[in-house]
């Protein structure tokens, strides 16, 4: 059960109106990096987690429900930089209307910072604040585009069903919306909205932290998923390209491998696969697993991870919720 409650989390401010970054800031509202995406991305991926694993599907749905609320701290601080847009489309007498607009958005401090003169200001303002969704379509507010206007589209959301996976995406997603919020306060000097995208831009550092808190307590966990893999290729490393090459602990020595292991730099690519036939008759090098081994972990931990998942549902009639819900797990059967 969702309820909204009427505060901002994060109380929005602006200093003034600005339509250029309100059209920027679209980019968290309605982008592939962007607030919406990220609360329905870990809201689709909660479900899979109900049963298995309801700390993280607790988790999950917590911190969806965080980024819904910073997607309406987005969209109120977009309201606020297009304020004044809404009452001079509904005002009748409007030939002044447009002059006003613009001689406002040519007021904006970074509108000063342009060069080419009146000519490049008008493209600027043609540009960004004549944008039809802002000026045709959502009459001063925010639209569910990026900000070119391309919609929200429910391909944003990775959702794999397998928690290894999903939170490594998790950590990703918010590594990429830090780092647009991180460009976006370089195109605002209002100190307003600096603060504000400092606040949203921190929550996604601690959302990284504790999604990858919340992966360490899921063991093994790497590689991504069950199967291992072929321990014939694992440690190679083939130096595909010509001149100067760059050598480091993603190439050379143990690197991120367990004690005994290495990798196997391939210094000429073609001969290597020439002489083993294409990858067929090499063999294992770098790792101290076998292709036996391998298999023998592949069984084992399929029975476990398949284990975690039947054993968390139950027979017969189910129901997500008890009512009161005093434990995180999910309610069994239903009875008879």
């Amino acid at each position: 059960m969702f309820h909204h409650a009427k505060e901002l989390q994060f109380n929005a401010r602006v200093s003034r109106p600005d339509p250029r970054f309100a059209r920027l800031l679209l980019e968290q509202f309605g982008g592939g990096n962007g607030e919406l995406k990220a609360a329905m991305q870990y809201f689709v991926q909660a479900f899979a987690a109900r049963r298995p694993y309801p700390d993280k599907y607790d988790m999950l749905m917590d911190i969806a429900t965080e980024e819904l609320s910073h997607l309406e701290i987005v969209g109120a601080t977009i309201t606020m930089l297009l304020d004044g847009v809404n009452g001079e489309l509904k005002d009748a007498a409007g030939t002044e209307s447009i002059s006003t607009l613009r001689e406002a958005a040519e007021a904006n401090p970074i509108s000063k910072l342009m060069s080419g003169g009146t000519g490049e200001k008008e493209r600027l303002i043609h540009e960004a604040l004549f944008n039809p969704q802002f000026l045709v379509l959502t009459g001063g507010g925010p639209a569910l585009t990026n900000s070119q206007g391309v919609p929200w589209q429910g391909s944003y959301v990775n959702a794999n069903g397998d928690l290894t996976v999903d939170l490594r995406s998790d950590i990703a997603a918010e590594s990429r919306a830090k780092i647009v919020y991180e460009y976006l306060m370089k195109f605002t000097d209002d100190p307003a909205v600096k603060d504000t995208l400092g606040f949203l831009m921190t929550r996604e550092i601690a959302h990284f932290k504790m999604f990858q808190a919340a992966l360490e307590t899921i063991q093994p966990n790497f590689p991504p998923g069950v199967l291992q893999g072929d321990p014939r290729h694992t440690h190679t490393y083939f130096n595909m390209s010509n001149g100067a090459d760059a050598r480091g602990p993603w190439n050379q020595g143990q690197g991120p491998w367990g004690k005994g292991e290495q990798w196997q730099y391939v210094e000429d690519p073609h001969k290597h696969v020439v002489e083993t036939k294409g990858e067929v008759e090499h063999k294992p090098q770098g790792t101290k697993h076998t292709m036996e081994e391998v298999q023998k972990k592949d069984a084992e931990l399929s029975r476990v991870r398949s284990q975690e998942v039947k054993s968390a549902t139950p027979k017969g009639e189910q129901h997500w919720s008890d009512y009161p819900q005093t434990s995180i797990a999910a309610p069994g059967s239903v009875a008879g």
